[in-house]
């Protein structure tokens, strides 16, 4: 009688979490991308969404391997909070980009490109914390640098939106900037907030 695995193997988490957070990467550049092009928003934006469902496919698949293991490499509530949270960033991302469009953005700001890239190198550490997180080690440099790239966003849009409230603004602007800035802020917030979860992990189970 042939062998087969009736648990699947705990590795295979890792490879989804790898998965999931290269294609939150992958949305994240895209929209960098977008920002400093800006030559066809709508396409753009339109790519970021496709993107977007197929973070949804991933997480479902997770979602779906969670339910028939009973060997998972750390709590279920913790693969769940691992899995929203990355799928929160990439929500946002496809935000913003829906936003540039809905709100007829003639052109990016230098503050907004900035902070998209900003989301990309938190995008690019959380990525690279998930591929090392076996053995639950030596996590430190990656998740200390996303707190300190956290606290640069904070500053940045703290300032562009102070800049926002000048008389030679029109309101309408500043309507729109200040949700352009705030969602991409709430892009790194989310993006230190998966720091948090993996920062939990390791803790608990190093």
């Amino acid at each position: 009688m042939p062998s087969f695995r009736l648990i699947p193997r705990e590795e295979r988490f890792f490879d989804l979490f790898v998965e999931e957070a290269a294609n939150v990467l992958d949305g994240a550049r895209q929209l960098e991308t977008m920002l400093r092009t800006y030559d066809n928003p709508d396409k753009s934006a339109k790519r970021i969404r496709e993107t977007e469902s197929k973070g949804d496919e991933i997480s479902r698949n997770i979602g779906r391997r969670l339910e028939s293991s009973f060997v998972t490499p750390f709590d279920r509530e913790e693969i769940h909070a691992l899995i929203g949270g990355l799928d929160d960033i990439l929500d946002l991302i496809e935000q913003v980009a829906d936003t540039f469009v809905l709100y007829n953005i003639s052109s990016p700001t230098k503050t907004s490109v900035k902070q998209a890239a900003l989301v990309v190198q938190c995008c690019e550490i959380v990525h690279e914390a998930l591929t090392n997180l076996r053995g639950f080690k030596d996590l430190d440099k990656y998740l200390r640098e996303v707190y300190r790239l956290e606290g640069d966003g904070d500053k940045i849009a703290r300032q562009a939106i102070a800049g926002l409230f000048d008389d030679s603004v029109k309101t309408i602007e500043v309507l729109k900037w200040k949700d352009i800035y705030t969602l991409l802020e709430d892009t790194i917030d989310k993006c230190e907030d998966v720091a948090h979860i993996i920062e939990r992990i390791v803790v608990k189970h190093a």
